[in-house]
């Protein structure tokens, strides 16, 4: 699998969460913003607290039958703000959130300890460096086995920086769920055939 098809690059990420970004909006009123943590990150209850063994999550999420995603924010990132309070509130995005992936949450700048799959441990601020991740929110959705060498980056199915609208995330957490990565169909190809219907 080519790095092509596991990155959609920052460029193409701020591209298409540009109109997003420019329309700031609210949680509908019948919709509860998820509280703050003590790190300053949202905590909706779909989110699961780990000790951050991504071997240990990955067999967790696998005896689920669910996803392995993990979600990178940090404090003060309008960004991550509005995807809680406008896009994971949109019911179907919720409901795949809560019922097909398991979340696990990264602080871009935190320092928990976190043990990656070749056993690499480090706090988050450091790992997300050995991961590249730069940008928040950042999502890397996990394979269902990964191999005991390399970085959750390197062996992540689909690596995505950035925020989005409700039908782009709706159709990226699909896409994923359809194993649409082992196809010959990009991900930005299969968004522009299935969003005028979402």
């Amino acid at each position: 699998m080519t790095n092509r098809r596991r990155l959609i690059t920052t460029g193409l990420a701020l591209g298409l969460a540009a109109p997003a970004l420019l329309r700031p909006g609210r949680a509908r009123a019948d919709q509860p913003v998820p509280p703050l943590g003590e790190d300053g990150l949202h905590k909706p209850d779909w989110i699961v607290e780990t000790f951050r063994d991504m071997r240990d999550d990955l067999t967790e999420a696998n005896a689920l039958g669910k996803r392995m995603l993990i979600m990178v924010e940090q404090r003060g990132c309008i960004y991550c703000t509005r995807m809680h309070e406008t896009v994971y509130i949109d019911d179907e995005i919720n409901r795949m959130l809560r019922e097909d992936f398991f979340v696990v949450q990264m602080n871009l700048f935190g320092n928990i300890p976190v043990t990656d799959f070749d056993g690499t441990e480090r706090d988050e601020r450091d790992m997300m460096v050995r991961w590249n991740v730069v940008f928040t929110p950042t999502m890397l959705f996990m394979p269902d086995t990964v191999p005991e060498s390399g970085t959750a980056a390197q062996n992540a199915v689909m690596m995505m920086p950035g925020a989005f609208e409700r039908g782009t995330t709706r159709l990226m957490l699909r896409w994923v769920l359809e194993k649409g990565y082992e196809g010959d169909e990009h991900f930005q190809h299969y968004v522009a055939r299935n969003l005028g219907g979402n």
